[in-house]
């Protein structure tokens, strides 16, 4: 079994009782504000104060080939994958647009690109584990070397990302074929049949998901007895790319600062990390529920309300930074919205 370099401790509690009554003397009704009260309450207990910040967030994603792709699990060819990082790069795809909209600092990581290494770019990290992840209906898709080197460089990427002034963090991914291995990471993660989990990804029809949700039920027989924690089961199904945002997700935790999460494949990619350590879910915000089949079973799963529902089913960690404004409207109206106290409003009525 891969070791578990993580420690993530619960958010400390404590202060709960005053930040609801806080929330609840605010110029509104209480609850009025919905779910932006209860990000703030998670942001305010995260940082354990009444006035938290969040000011700079920075967003990353995930890009690696899959070896499971020889199944013919998807309508497109591996070579998109390697296309798309460079639309990436030359910031043409809807994930840059976003990001340039909100001022969102957007990295790239190469987790493990088929091919030469991609050229060097200000906005790409080349943490290549290999030319893509193995076909895990035959075999491990990675072995535990690969899975610790892929967390070890993954909290390397956030250390950064922290450093350089970040205080919240996104994250996306981009590798055909991918879907199929979020599948099969939420089946076993949730002890699901397969025919739950499988959607269409990147446009497969009803004769191409029932492929898929055959390569995934074969691969869950075939690592079954080897699918004994979290961490082992994004060993032996996941990808270079989820690992590191699995292990992404980790860090940051354990650095005790939040994080969003985007859609299936990320909240897939959670699930590996939250069986082994189910106090993640305290530092993770929820975007959005996606078009693909699965998600809102994850989430109803993880007992977690997401801020959207957009109908996406792109990845690249769109509906992360789409979140981004809500949650920072969260946190200020908390540290600047007037107390009945401070507005001299009377709620104790009269005639």
């Amino acid at each position: 079994m891969p070791k578990d370099r993580f420690t993530i401790t619960a958010v400390d509690n404590s202060l709960d009782a005053v930040i609801q009554n806080t929330l609840d003397n605010k110029t509104k009704p209480p609850g009025s504000l919905g779910q932006l009260e209860a990000v703030a309450a998670q942001i305010a207990r995260i940082q354990h104060s009444l006035s938290p910040q969040l000011s700079r967030l920075n967003h990353c994603v995930f890009a690696a080939d899959h070896g499971i792709c020889e199944e013919g699990v998807s309508p497109y060819p591996s070579d998109v994958t390697r296309q798309m990082v460079l639309n990436f790069m030359a910031g043409g795809a809807a994930i840059n647009v976003f990001c340039r909209q909100q001022d969102v600092r957007l990295t790239v990581v190469d987790a493990g690109l088929k091919g030469e290494p991609l050229p060097a770019h200000p906005n790409l990290i080349d943490a290549r584990l290999g030319e893509g992840s193995a076909n895990f209906m035959r075999q491990p898709a990675m072995s535990r070397e690969h899975y610790q080197l892929a967390v070890d460089k993954a909290a390397d990427i956030i250390e950064m990302q922290l450093a350089e002034g970040a205080d919240i963090l996104s994250f996306g991914e981009m590798g055909i074929g991918n879907t199929t291995a979020g599948a099969a990471l939420m089946a076993a993660c949730l002890k699901l049949d397969p025919a739950d989990c499988v959607g269409a990804g990147t446009g497969a029809n009803t004769t191409l998901v029932e492929h898929k949700t055959q390569v995934v039920r074969q691969a869950l027989a075939l690592h079954q007895a080897g699918l004994t924690s979290g961490r082992a089961i994004m060993q032996h199904l996941g990808g270079f790319e989820l690992a590191m945002i699995a292990g992404a997700m980790a860090a940051t935790a354990e650095l005790g600062k939040p994080f969003i999460v985007d859609g299936f494949l990320a909240t897939a990619a959670l699930l590996t990390v939250w069986c082994d350590h189910p106090e993640i879910l305290d530092y993770a915000l929820f975007s959005h529920v996606s078009g693909e089949q699965g998600h809102q079973r994850m989430l109803t799963a993880l007992g977690v309300t997401p801020l959207l529902q957009l109908d996406l089913r792109l990845g690249e960690g769109t509906g992360a930074v789409l979140a981004w404004p809500l949650i920072r409207a969260a946190v200020a109206m908390l540290d600047e919205m007037a107390s009945f106290d401070s507005a001299g409003v009377d709620t104790a009525g009269g005639d």
